[in-house]
Parts: C-alpha cells; structure tokens; sequence
C-alpha cells in the first residue's frame, strides 16, 4: 500500500484509490486491518485454549473474551464519538484512554 504523496510531503488523508468508490484513506485501511487483526487473535486464542474462559465479573452476567472484545471496541467507539464532540478532531487522548478502557474490560467485565 502506497501512501499518496502531495508536495513532496505524503499526505496522510489522501484517498489511496482516486475516484474509488470508498475513501480509503491510510487511517481509514489502518482501523479495518487492526479490527482485521484482534479478530484474527482471538481465533489463533481460542484455538490455543478453547472455551472462551468464561466469567462472571462487575456485570453480574457470565462473559467470554469474545463478549468482553465486542464490549471494549464498542465502548472505545463511543469514547471516540464524545471526544469528537467535546474536544475536537485530536484523538490521540482518546485512544489512550480507550485502551485503559479495554484492558479494565478484558480485567474487570
């Protein structure tokens, strides 16, 4: 994957396929392949260890590591959403704080 150069400089948000009928840009292909990824980690983890090592945490309801995945990506999905709307388009707070968030899902939940 080739990142678009504009002004000798490459430019980040630059559609990879001009005229395409998605903006794939370079974050854009970077958020799909790194959900790509945990999936496919999880997939390698439970063949390794089968059984989803259910628990029962602060919810009060048994959960597996896939319910505990799907609960850490939508929860950091709204900490992303609210720190757009309340702090602006820097979201490099927001991902670290997403991911204190998910490592006390995958502790706690």
């Amino acid at each position: 994957m080739a990142i678009p150069v504009k002004d000798g400089a490459r430019d980040w948000f630059a559609s990879l396929i001009p005229g395409g009928w998605m903006a794939w840009s370079f974050p854009t292909a970077m958020f799909f392949l790194t959900i790509f990824t945990l999936i496919a980690l999880m997939a390698v983890w439970e063949y390794a260890r089968p059984g989803g090592s259910p628990r029962v945490g602060i919810l009060r309801f048994e959960t597996t590591r896939g319910d505990r995945l799907f609960v850490s990506l939508l929860g950091s999905a709204f900490i992303h959403l609210a720190w757009l709307g309340l702090v602006g388009p820097n979201l490099w707070w927001a991902l670290a704080l997403s991911v204190v968030y998910a490592i006390g899902v995958f502790r706690f939940v």
